[in-house]
C-alpha cells in the first residue's frame, strides 16, 4: 500500500520555489515540477532552447562543469541536466534544445 505524503512534505521544494521567484523572477520562466515521488526535489525545465537553461545556471552561480550533456530523439535534441543543492531542496535544472548539427551517422565496418 502507498502511503500518500501530506503537502508538508514537500516544504523544502516549494521554499525554494517561493526564494526563486523573490530573487530571479525577472528570469525566463520554466517548466515546475514538484512531486511526492521525490519531495525534496523541485525541477526547473526549460523547453525553448538552451539559453534560459544558461541564463538560469548563471544567476544562479552554479559551475558549468556540473553540467551533464546528453542527445536524445533521435539525435535532434541536446538535454543539459544539472542537479545542486538549493535552500534545503534539491534543485535540477534541465534543459531542452535543438542539435543544430546532427551527430554523424556511424556505420559498422563492412555494412554496406
Amino acid at each position: 500500500m502507498n502511503e500518500t505524503l501530506p503537502l508538508d512534505d514537500l516544504v523544502a521544494p516549494l521554499r525554494a520555489m517561493r526564494l526563486l521567484v523573490t530573487d530571479f523572477g525577472h528570469l525566463p520562466a520554466p517548466t515546475v515540477r514538484v512531486s511526492p515521488i521525490f519531495p525534496d526535489r523541485l525541477e526547473l525545465s526549460f523547453h525553448s532552447g538552451l539559453c534560459d537553461f544558461e541564463a538560469w545556471r548563471a544567476a544562479l552561480c552554479l559551475a558549468p562543469e556540473g553540467v551533464t550533456c546528453h542527445v536524445q530523439s533521435d539525435g535532434r535534441t541536446r538535454v543539459l541536466r544539472m542537479v545542486a543543492a538549493y535552500a534545503g531542496a534539491e534543485l535540477e535544472l534541465v534543459g531542452y534544445g535543438d542539435v543544430t548539427t546532427p551527430a554523424p551517422v556511424l556505420v559498422e565496418a563492412g555494412a554496406a
